[in-house]
């Protein structure tokens, strides 16, 4: 429809949390038949999948005036907590301690997350750009420097610091 009409614009929605991560290993999700499975780690792989997508359909329908742009967000204060599906966790869990901690931390960051309504001036700020940016990050000064401090930091610095914050 958009390369038959002069073009157009498609606006994704990723997240901060698909550059970073914390540690994977604190969350013990089970399904009913017993198998594991690690929704963080796909949250995160197909966040940050969605930039890597989105760049390349971005050069492949250029030529048709359409623009693809991702935007990343940090914590928004939404609900999204209050509707979280838990697997639960077993009391024998060597992660159910940590498991807990950072359940609280992530929902706590929710919180005071920003308000939804940066996010809808964000998207209509890009929808008025004649040229866009690829990417947008739209969070908390902490969670945009995060991502700038995985850039320069040896790998292992980086990681150190990123447990810290998340108690691991």
């Amino acid at each position: 429809y958009m390369s038959n009409n002069n073009g157009g614009s498609i606006i994704n929605i990723s997240s901060i949390y698909g550059m970073l991560s914390p540690d994977q290993s604190i969350y013990d999700y089970k399904r009913k038949n017993g198998q594991v499975f690690y929704k963080p780690i796909s949250y995160s792989a197909t966040k940050g999948a969605l930039d890597l997508v989105s760049e390349a359909a971005r050069m492949e329908v250029k030529e048709f005036g359409v623009t693809i742009v991702t935007i990343a967000p940090g914590d928004v204060a939404t609900n999204i907590a209050a509707g979280r599906y838990h697997t639960p966790v077993f009391d024998n869990s060597a992660y159910k301690e940590k498991y807990q901690l950072n359940l609280d931390l992530m929902d706590s960051h929710v919180d005071r997350g920003m308000n939804p309504i940066k996010m809808a001036e964000k998207i209509y700020y890009i929808i008025n750009l004649k040229q866009p940016k690829v990417h947008y990050r739209v969070g908390a000064f902490m969670e945009k420097f995060s991502i700038l401090l995985k850039k320069i930091l040896p790998s292992t610095r980086y990681e150190k610091l990123l447990m810290n914050h998340y108690k691991l």
